[in-house]
C-alpha cells in the first residue's frame, strides 16, 4: 500500500510492556505520573486513548496537518476505544486552519427512510438491537473533512488502524470492567459476542490481545474505495444483508443517500475573545454561546471561583440557554432554528435581567417549552483536539450514543453500530423521521485570543451536560486565570432546565455554598457523580507552545514534540 515504514513502528505491539517507542512515549506500559499540561514547541494531540494519541502524532510526524491527525485518530478509536469510538455512529469536527478558514464537520446520523413516531415497541428496543440504529455519519464526516482540507494520502492517515486492529493490541482495564456490564444484552448478538466476550458469558481480560479481523478488512476497503465502500460498496451490502435477516430499519437505500454537511460555525465571543462552535444540527453550541452572553453581563471577579454568588449565576445562566433549547432545538432541515437571535447579546440580556441576585428562579415559572428533546447522547461519547506546528486546529465529538451503541457488530464488518434512535423524542420537533438527524449536545469549541489567533480548544462527551462542562471549562480560564489542567479538573455543577435541580460533583458544592444556594430556592441533587471528559489543548502566550491536558476523570493521553 506505499505506506511509509515510520508508521510501522507504532504497532510494535509483540514488545515488552514497558518498551519505550523512537518519540519516548510508553506503547504499552502504564501512563506515567503526570502532573501538569504536556508542553511542546511544535503540536499536541489530546485524546482518551494513548494509542490513538500517538497515532495523531505519527501522522503529524509524517508532514501531515492537524485534519489528518484527526481522521487518523477517529478511525484508531475505533478500534482501541470501541465503547464511543466509532465507524458506526456520528458526529461533529469543527475545524480552524491557520488561514483562517474554519468549518464545521456535521456527520451526525440520520434516521432511516421507515422511521416514524411510535416505531418502537418499547424504551429497550431504541437502544439495543437491530431497529435502534440510524444511519453512521462518521465515515462521510471523515473523508469530507479529510478531502476539505487534509494533505496526506487517505490509506496512509487509516494506516494505524488497519493494523492496530489486523494486529490486535492489549485490552485495558477499563475496557474489561465495561464490557462486563455488557454481558447480559452483547451475548445476544453473535459478532459481538464472538469478538468480545469469551465463550458469550467472559468479556476480553485486561493485557489480552483483541484482533478485530474483520473490522481491519472493512477499514482496508475503505482504504481502497473511500467512504463510498461504506455506503455504496461491499461494507454497505454487508451491514444492509445483516440489517433485513434481523428486522433492522436500515437498508441500502438509507446508507447510499446518506450525506455529511460543511455548516459555518458559529462565531460569539466572551469577554473580548471570540468563540467558534457547532451549530445546529446539534444544540450545544447555541446553548454554549447563549450562557456566555448571560454570564457576561455580570462582574465575575478572580477569586470567586466556586462561590455562592457564581454557582448561582452559572446556574440560571444554564436554566434559561436550555429552557431555549428545549423549545427550539431541531435539526435545521426539518425546523428553523433562530440561531441568531438566541445567540444575540441583545436576547441574553433580556435574560439576565430576569436573573435576581439572590433567589432562584423556578423552572415552572419560565414559559413553558412545549417540546420535548429526547434523551439526547448518552455519556459514553468521546472527544479529541489537536493542534499542528502551522496553527491547525481541530476540534471533534463524537458517538455511539451508548457504550457499544446498540451493541451489534454488523455481520462480517467488525462494526459497532450506534443506537442514536433513542435521541429522538416522543413529540415537538424532535420526533424520528426520515433523513431526520436527532438532537444533539456535542460541543466542540476553539477560542481565539484578542488577535484572533488560536488560544485553546476544547470539547466533552456527557450527553446533556456537555455545553455546561465546555462552559465552565471557558470561565475558568478567561474569568479565573486558572492554568489548562485546573481549569479542567476543577469541579463542575449542571442544570439543565427540568429537571428542576442542580447536579454537582463531589467538592463542587462546598458546604456553605451547597447551604446557602439551597436558601435561595435551588434543588440539590444528592447523588454525586462524576461531569464530563474534557480533552483539551492551550497554545501558551509568549511563547507558543502547546500545552496539552486530558481529563482525569476517565483517563486518556495528551502528548507533543
Amino acid at each position: 500500500m506505499g505506506v511509509r515504514p515510520a508508521l510501522l513502528f507504532l504497532l510494535a505491539l509483540g514488545c515488552a510492556a514497558q518498551e519505550v517507542s523512537q518519540s519516548g512515549l510508553l506503547l504499552q506500559g502504564p501512563r506515567p505520573m503526570v502532573s501538569q499540561p504536556e508542553r511542546a514547541p511544535k503540536a499536541m494531540v489530546a485524546t482518551v486513548h494513548e494509542l490513538a494519541t500517538r497515532a495523531g502524532l505519527d501522522i503529524l510526524r509524517l508532514g501531515g496537518n492537524a485534519v489528518d491527525a484527526a481522521v487518523a485518530i477517529g478511525f484508531v478509536l475505533a478500534v482501541v476505544h470501541p465503547e464511543a469510538g466509532n465507524l458506526g455512529g456520528g458526529g461533529y469536527m469543527l475545524v480552524r486552519m491557520a488561514d483562517g478558514r474554519s468549518k464545521v464537520i456535521d456527520y451526525r446520523e440520520t434516521a432511516p427512510a421507515s422511521a416514524r413516531p411510535g416505531m418502537f415497541a418499547n424504551s429497550l428496543e431504541a437502544r439495543v438491537g437491530y431497529k435502534a440504529s440510524a444511519v453512521p455519519g462518521t465515515p462521510a464526516g471523515l473523508e469530507m473533512a479529510h478531502k476539505t482540507f487534509g494533505s496526506r494520502p487517505w490509506a496512509e492517515v487509516l494506516e494505524p488502524a488497519r493494523l492496530l486492529a489486523a494486529r490486535g493490541f492489549p485490552a485495558s482495564h477499563r475496557l474489561e470492567l465495561i464490557l462486563a456490564l455488557q454481558v447480559p444484552v452483547m451475548k445476544h448478538f453473535a459478532d459481538s459476542r464472538r469478538i468480545f466476550l469469551h465463550g458469550g458469558t467472559r468479556p476480553v481480560q485486561q493485557g489480552e490481545r483483541l484482533v478485530q479481523t474483520e473490522l481491519a478488512a472493512s477499514i482496508r476497503r475503505i482504504q481502497r474505495l473511500g467512504a463510498r465502500d461504506f455506503y455504496h460498496g461491499e461494507t454497505a451490502r454487508r451491514i444492509a444483508a445483516d440489517m433485513e435477516v434481523h428486522g433492522g430499519t436500515i437498508t441500502l437505500a438509507d446508507l447510499n443517500g446518506y450525506q455529511a454537511i460543511a455548516r459555518d460555525p458559529l462565531r460569539g465571543s466572551y469577554r473580548g475573545h471570540t468563540v467558534l462552535t457547532a451549530p445546529p444540527s446539534t444544540s450545544g453550541g447555541v446553548a454554549l454561546l447563549q450562557m456566555l452572553n448571560i454570564l457576561e453581563r455580570f462582574p465575575v471577579k478572580l477569586g470567586q471561583e466556586g462561590s455562592t454568588e457564581v454557582r448561582h449565576l452559572m446556574i440560571e445562566s444554564m436554566r434559561r440557554a436550555y429552557r431555549d433549547r428545549s423549545e427550539f432545538a431541531a435539526d435545521p432541515k426539518f425546523f428553523p432554528v433562530p440561531v441568531d437571535t438566541l445567540t444575540a447579546k441583545e436576547h441574553a440580556a433580556k435574560l439576565a435581567a430576569t436573573i435576581r441576585p439572590d433567589q432562584a428562579t423556578p423552572s415552572h415559572t419560565l414559559s413553558p417549552a412545549g417540546n420535548e428533546t429526547g434523551d439526547d447522547e448518552s455519556m459514553d461519547t468521546t472527544h479529541f483536539t489537536v493542534i499542528d506546528a502551522a496553527g491547525n486546529l481541530v476540534s471533534n465529538t463524537y458517538t455511539l450514543n451508548g457504550f457499544f451503541g446498540s451493541q451489534v457488530v454488523a455481520s462480517g464488518t467488525g462494526i459497532l453500530l450506534n443506537d442514536i434512535m433513542s435521541g429522538f423524542g416522543s413529540r415537538g420537533r424532535n420526533l424520528p423521521g426520515p433523513g431526520k438527524r436527532p438532537v444533539s449536545s456535542m460541543t466542540p469549541a476553539i477560542v481565539l485570543d484578542a488577535e484572533s489567533k488560536p488560544w485553546f480548544a476544547l470539547g466533552s462527551p456527557g450527553a446533556t451536560t456537555i455545553p455546561n462542562t465546555v462552559f465552565q471549562v471557558i470561565v475558568n480560564i478567561i474569568d479565573f486565570k486558572m492554568g489548562l489542567r485546573d481549569a479542567v479538573e476543577y469541579p463542575r455543577i449542571h442544570h439543565q432546565y427540568l429537571p428542576d435541580r442542580v447536579d454537582a460533583e463531589p467538592a463542587a458544592l462546598v458546604t456553605d455554598v451547597a447551604t446557602a444556594l439551597t436558601r435561595y430556592g435551588h434543588t440539590l441533587n444528592p447523588a454525586l457523580r462524576s461531569q464530563g471528559d474534557v480533552h483539551a489543548i492551550l497554545v501558551e502566550p509568549g511563547t507558543g507552545w502547546r500545552l496539552g491536558w486530558s481529563d482525569g476523570r476517565r483517563g486518556g493521553r495528551a502528548a507533543g514534540f
